[in-house]
């Protein structure tokens, strides 16, 4: 009867370092490299956006140009 205590209690220590041992672990941790965010396609955007109006406001001002 000695040997049933004993299995049990060595049956909930394995469950316990089951359990613990999947625990989920997070870390946060800066990057080594700096973000950058590239801003180029806007400003190409609005970039173009300005020439294409002057261009139409130069096509309705002058129709003979072209």
């Amino acid at each position: 009867m000695a040997k049933r205590p004993i299995l049990v209690i060595c049956g909930v220590m394995a469950f316990l370092f089951a359990t613990t041992s999947c625990t989920p672990k997070v870390q946060v941790e800066a990057p080594s490299e700096p973000i950058t965010i590239n801003l180029n396609i806007k400003l190409d955007a609005e970039v173009r956006l300005k020439i294409e109006e002057q261009a139409k406001d130069d096509i309705t001002n002058n129709p003979g140009i072209f």
